[in-house]
């Protein structure tokens, strides 16, 4: 039996209001998101999209994390597009290997119950 536990998120950004002292720059944000810089824009790894009330809506993989979260903000094809008003909290572990990616993400699906997740679904409710 192979034994999968899934990694611990590397980088966690939630929903919030920019404070702005003094001469600092105003961030635009994204959906209330403020914090995506803090995303690594040149690493691989797994991303989890998380409500208000803790409840996974969605995993997915990237190639490049920072890119990949803002296209689901952005893209007219994303699961999210219709629920994006409720993200709440972004969970973003990395994992270099796509072979670990492809495995991670289909465990966390599982694991979790991803709302969203549609494709590589093996539960039933």
């Amino acid at each position: 039996m192979i034994n999968i536990q899934a990694p611990k998120a590397d980088i966690t950004i939630t929903q919030r209001k920019q404070e702005i002292q003094d001469d600092e720059a105003v961030i635009k944000p994204l959906y209330g998101f403020i914090d995506l810089h803090e995303i690594p824009r040149d690493k691989g790894g797994i991303i989890q999209f998380f409500n208000h009330s803790g409840e996974l809506l969605f995993v997915g993989k990237a190639r490049k994390l920072r890119q990949r979260v803002k296209k689901h903000f952005e893209d007219n094809v994303s699961p999210l597009k219709n629920h994006r008003d409720e993200v709440h909290r972004i969970a973003v572990s990395i994992v270099e290997d796509p072979m670990e990616r492809e495995i991670y993400e289909t465990y966390l699906i599982n694991t979790g119950k991803a709302k969203y997740n549609v494709d590589k679904v093996f539960y039933r409710d």
